[in-house]
């Protein structure tokens, strides 16, 4: 969660200028919101039974997917390489400029674009 937020804060929020809000739901509560919920239903029917032998066949099923309303699901693989154990020192996080909120600040916080 440090590097995403250290990250975001400065090639996101600071290159295009508006403070990014977080919201992150508590430990515990149900993270699937209704659309995505609907989808990967449609999804795992569509590729039920089939080998999924690789990537390519794995998206391929997953762009094949339409629901009955007409939604029709676009997917492709990323295959940006991300370096792995990147450690967010204290100082740097301390450096950050987030504003806590209120109420359950942990959770709830924005990342300024400007100090």
């Amino acid at each position: 969660m440090k590097l995403w937020n250290t990250v975001l804060q400065e090639h996101l929020a600071r290159k295009i200028g508006i403070d990014i809000l977080f919201c992150h739901l508590p430990p515990g509560t149900c993270k699937w919101n209704r659309i995505a919920h609907k989808l990967f239903s449609y999804i795992s029917m569509n590729w039920r039974g089939r080998p999924k032998r690789d990537t390519a066949t794995i998206s391929s099923l997953i762009t094949a997917t339409a629901t009955e309303a007409g939604l029709k699901v676009n997917c492709r693989l990323d295959e940006t390489f991300f370096e792995k154990g990147i450690k967010v020192t204290q100082v740097e996080m301390d450096a950050m400029d987030i504003r806590r909120d209120a109420f359950w600040g942990e959770r709830s916080y924005t990342l300024q674009a400007w100090t």
